[in-house]
This record gives structure tokens, C-alpha cells and sequence, in this order.
């Protein structure tokens, strides 16, 4: 497979990351083979937690049969989750203690809920 992937890409990259798979480095080497390949542990760190959101959403929809109802709910809940989180601030706790109280006053006001 990046035997593959290495031959598609058009341009020649300086170095190539990877985890510590053997396989990496003789696909590099029959394709690439004047590229650094770089593949101490830790590296890939950088790649590897800029997906993690991804992964996240992704974990999620594993949940629901059928795209129709991963997107029903994902419309509803952006929404109400937007109400609920305070933004990603430096807040003090009394100021997000606040928030969440506002939040519920505004959906028991919203839902119509009396407790």
C-alpha cells in the first residue's frame, strides 16, 4: 500500500515519518530511495493527535444504523451543545457555574419544563 501512495505522490517530500513498521522502510527505499525516512517513536505524535477529533466524530457515528439518523442528531445536538458549553476561554469557575445556570434557565424557557 505505500509502495503505492509513494508513487502516486507528485512531488518528492525531504522526509518521510513513520511509525517502526519494517515495511515502511523498504517501500521507501525501492521507491524513494534518496528520501530521509525517519521513524523513532514519537515522531508521528504530531500527525497522530491532529486526528484525534476526527476519530472522536468518527467513534461516534459508529453508533447509529443509518446516516439519516447520525444526521437528525447531529443537527439537534450541535445546537443544543452549543448552549450548554462555555466557550474555550480562560473562564474562572464562578464565570462557568454562571453559564450553565443561564443555559438551563434558557432551555427549561425554551422546553417549556417546570422543575
Amino acid at each position: 500500500m505505500l509502495i503505492r501512495l509513494l508513487r502516486k505522490q507528485g512531488l518528492v517530500p525531504k522526509r518521510i515519518v513513520t511509525d517502526k513498521l519494517r515495511l515502511y522502510g523498504a517501500a521507501k527505499r525501492e521507491v524513494m530511495p534518496d528520501v530521509e525516512h525517519r521513524s523513532h517513536k514519537g515522531l508521528n505524535n504530531r500527525a497522530e493527535n491532529s486526528h484525534v477529533p476526527f476519530r472522536k466524530r468518527e467513534r461516534m457515528t459508529l453508533r447509529f444504523r443509518s446516516v439519516g439518523g447520525l444526521q437528525r442528531f447531529v443537527s439537534i445536538f450541535s445546537a443544543v451543545r452549543n448552549l450548554f458549553v462555555a466557550p474555550h476561554q480562560k473562564r474562572s469557575a464562578l464565570a462557568t457555574h454562571i453559564h450553565r445556570i443561564r443555559a438551563m434557565a434558557h432551555w427549561k424557557a425554551v422546553t417549556g419544563a417546570t422543575a
